[in-house]
């Protein structure tokens, strides 16, 4: 990756807690809880979402760095949404989104370049670099806060 595009991401990364806190402004409990089609998820299972999925990238950035090769493991979104009452409070899930992407972004500003090149396997997509991770975790909050503003404009007047 060209230290543009990573420079690029990372602060992709860091503005995530700001779109998604900006999305769910005044956000009203039916807003909350409005799915834009069916099978798609409401704004309250999307910031649940994102402080698992958060957790998720947090620990895969950490193995990265702390351990050699590490085996990056998958896990099933939509089984979590089920399983993990999604349906819940959201503001637990939102600051935990919130603390581990800040103490992640904090992090990033320590690594060299040779870290950056670190890699892993990943039990679904095979080799899994820090240049992956950051592809997906760059812009993961800013298409979730998207999805935010649409599950919240469908609500039926």
């Amino acid at each position: 990756m060209q230290p543009d595009e990573r420079e690029e991401l990372i602060a992709q990364y860091k503005d995530g807690y700001r779109v998604v806190a900006e999305a769910l402004v005044r956000a009203t409990a039916e807003e909350l809880d409005a799915k834009p089609a069916p099978g798609k998820w409401s704004a309250r299972q999307i910031v649940h979402h994102l402080g698992d999925s958060e957790m998720a990238a947090a620990v895969r950035f950490r193995l990265l760095i702390a351990e050699d090769r590490p085996a990056i493991n998958g896990y099933d979104q939509d089984r979590f949404a089920d399983r993990l009452h999604y349906e819940r409070s959201h503001e637990a899930s939102l600051e935990l989104f919130r603390a581990a992407r800040a103490a992640t972004a904090e992090l990033m500003a320590c690594l060299s370049e040779a870290d950056w090149l670190r890699e892993g396997t990943h039990s679904e997509i095979g080799r899994f670099g820090m240049d992956t991770w950051l592809r997906i975790y760059g812009p993961h909050a800013h298409r979730h806060a998207d999805q935010i503003r649409v599950a919240r404009g469908s609500v039926k007047a």
